[in-house]
């Protein structure tokens, strides 16, 4: 009997670049960005510099929302007309509703194969642990096994970030353990970082270029002697800053591929433009024994 065919999904948080993705065919649902009396699929009806040019002269905040139950039911449907089984790999269930409701369409749909994972993250965080089950599916690994590979790199990737403004995270009320920054100097940049799916804080220093040369040292900290398996630097309309970020990671860390990528217009509403974050996970154990990797 042939292995069955696994499909693995995702929602537009991950934004995975072309250049992580490679061959692989991984169906998107789309969040929602909300904008006056306007809504837009995130990533299929405004993209990022659609997003951002918009964003430099409005006058008014956009917000965003997660896909209902009933988008997701069609979702699924439509995926599984060419696959036996379904794994989603969500935006972290803390800051959107979109794991919910998927769980909610995966109930509505029992004679659908279908397992969903909570990244506990976002952006590129969510987006390896996307890569991972692509890869596990790939090699024809059973469901429990791409389950567990995603859920692996759930559990041992790690996401820092600069913003140059707790604004938008806090308008967004996505600001978390962040929120103890409120109030500071306007000058002072907080680094942020995803504990258990939620945004904490990490510490703050006075400049950008500061920001991000201890963003370097705590990654080098939490690494603990480690080598990077994959890394990722993502910017929210600051692409030069990204740029010089990856070339950086590259330098210090020995990696000779860091994926660039910006956020989503989704992503982008919360974390604000001056963004820069870094994504990565350690080299592990696990998928040299599996073979996934």
């Amino acid at each position: 009997m042939s292995n069955p065919k696994i499909a693995v999904v995702t929602d537009s948080a991950a934004y995975i670049p072309q250049q992580a993705l490679g061959d692989f065919d991984i169906p998107v649902i789309p969040l929602w960005l909300l904008w006056d009396d306007d809504s837009y699929r995130d990533g299929v009806d405004i993209d990022p510099p659609t997003f951002y040019q918009r964003l430099r002269t409005s006058k008014t905040f956009p917000s965003s929302s997660q896909p209902s139950r009933g988008e997701f039911v069609d979702f699924f449907k439509k995926v599984s007309a060419e696959a036996d089984a379904i794994v989603a790999v969500m935006v972290t269930s803390k800051i959107s509703g979109t794991f919910a409701n998927a769980v909610a369409a995966q109930e509505q749909l029992p004679d659908l194969n279908i397992r969903v994972v909570d990244s506990h993250s976002v952006t590129m965080g969510q987006g390896f642990a996307v890569l991972a089950a692509a890869r596990a599916a790939a090699a024809g690994k059973s469901l429990d096994e791409v389950v567990a590979a995603a859920k692996h790199v759930c559990d041992n990737v790690e996401l820092i970030f600069a913003v140059d403004t707790l604004e938008f995270l806090h308008r967004g009320g996505r600001l978390g353990g962040g929120a103890r920054f409120l109030g500071t100097a306007l000058k002072l940049k907080p680094l942020l970082y995803f504990v258990d799916g939620q945004i904490e804080a990490l510490t703050k220093v006075r400049t950008k270029r500061k920001a991000v040369a201890r963003m370097l040292d705590i990654v080098e900290e939490w690494l603990d002697g480690k080598r990077m398996a994959e890394v990722a630097v993502a910017d929210v309309d600051t692409a030069e800053e990204g740029d010089a970020l990856a070339q950086q990671i590259k330098e210090r860390f020995g990696v000779s591929i860091v994926h660039r990528t910006t956020v989503s217009p989704v992503i982008g509403t919360h974390a604000g433009p001056g963004t820069v974050c870094i994504t990565y996970y350690p080299e592990l154990e696990f998928f040299a024994t599996h073979g996934t990797n």
